[in-house]
């Protein structure tokens, strides 16, 4: 029987048997070509916008902004309870109602990081960033920044409401604007702090729902552990001691930041003045959580391969 396929042609030269590029059509990029601190800011904007649903189906706005909506709710209450009885403060500090907010502020932060960072682990997406000329140093800055502004423009956004009913109300200036500075304060270090805790879980648990669980559950065991330690070794006598350990918590941890350096009364009732000596440790201990959860961060997409 003859064989039906074709002998190869064993006259083809060398240049037919390399093939030829064919051009189809398409537009030559001629513009210009933005390098690595373009993609840094493209990536952080980009999470900061996906952290409250920007860009995406509508099913994703619905968590992060019935949470906004429930932590700027209360400021326009105290406002109008303030104008109403004629008050002359806010019933809650500008330095208390974030740490006295805290479970829906977790909700927040547990719920976002995991968009930040889980999808792009478990789905291989990193080796895509990777082949831009970025570092993974860049891709963890971008991410943290990214959901650390998210946050504080949402807990900016709550001091800043509390700052325009106070002044609705009537009450002093000169001491609202203090108060509304140091609430502020208090709204960039939590975001930092939070940021870092909620990442570097994220990133060990890629999917999403083990994420936002595991976030929560971190943030409630520590909070309980901490309150019920300072509020056991305050009972016995050490009441500094039971600030120190209470701290463990990062809502308390911030608030002993505030009342070190500011003096303002405590979120969490706290009965002993630290004073420098405690304002010292609490950034000390804010700084290091921070950079641990950086550095914990990089060292995770270290393990991310290219290929």
């Amino acid at each position: 029987m003859a064989d039906n396929k074709a002998a190869p042609d064993a006259a083809a030269t060398p240049e037919q048997s390399q093939g030829v590029i064919h051009d189809i059509g398409f537009r030559h990029y001629d513009g210009p070509r933005l390098g690595r601190g373009w993609i840094v800011r493209s990536l952080l904007a980009e999470t900061f916008r996906g952290v409250f649903g920007f860009g995406r189906p509508a099913r994703a706005k619905i968590m992060p902004w019935i949470l906004v909506g429930i932590l700027l709710a209360p400021p326009l209450i105290f406002a109008l309870i303030a104008v109403l009885l004629s008050l002359d403060a806010l019933p809650m500090s500008y330095t208390a109602y974030l740490p006295g907010m805290q479970f829906v502020v977790s909700l927040f932060v547990a719920s976002r990081a995991p968009y930040c960072v889980s999808r792009d682990l478990r789905h291989g997406v990193m080796p895509l960033y990777l082949s831009r000329p970025i570092r993974r140093n860049d891709y963890v800055l971008a991410k943290f920044a990214g959901l650390a502004l998210a946050m504080f423009a949402v807990l900016a956004a709550a001091e800043t409401l509390l700052f325009v009913g106070a002044l609705l109300a009537k009450l002093p200036l000169g001491a609202q604007i203090t108060g509304y500075l140091q609430g502020l304060v208090v709204a960039v270090l939590l975001s930092l702090v939070l940021a870092a805790i909620g990442l570097v879980i994220a990133a060990v648990t890629p999917r999403r729902g083990l994420g936002v669980a595991a976030i929560i559950t971190v943030l409630v065991v520590l909070s309980g552990f901490a309150a019920i330690v300072a509020v056991l070794l305050t009972r016995a006598g050490s009441a500094s001691l039971g600030n120190y350990l209470g701290s463990l918590d990062p809502y308390a941890l911030v608030d002993g930041i505030a009342v070190s350096w500011f003096g303002v009364d405590s979120a969490f009732g706290r009965q002993a003045d630290l004073g420098l000596a405690g304002g010292v440790a609490y950034a000390v201990g804010a700084t290091a959580i921070v950079a641990g959860g950086i550095a914990l961060l990089m060292r995770r997409c270290k393990k991310v391969g290219i290929a």
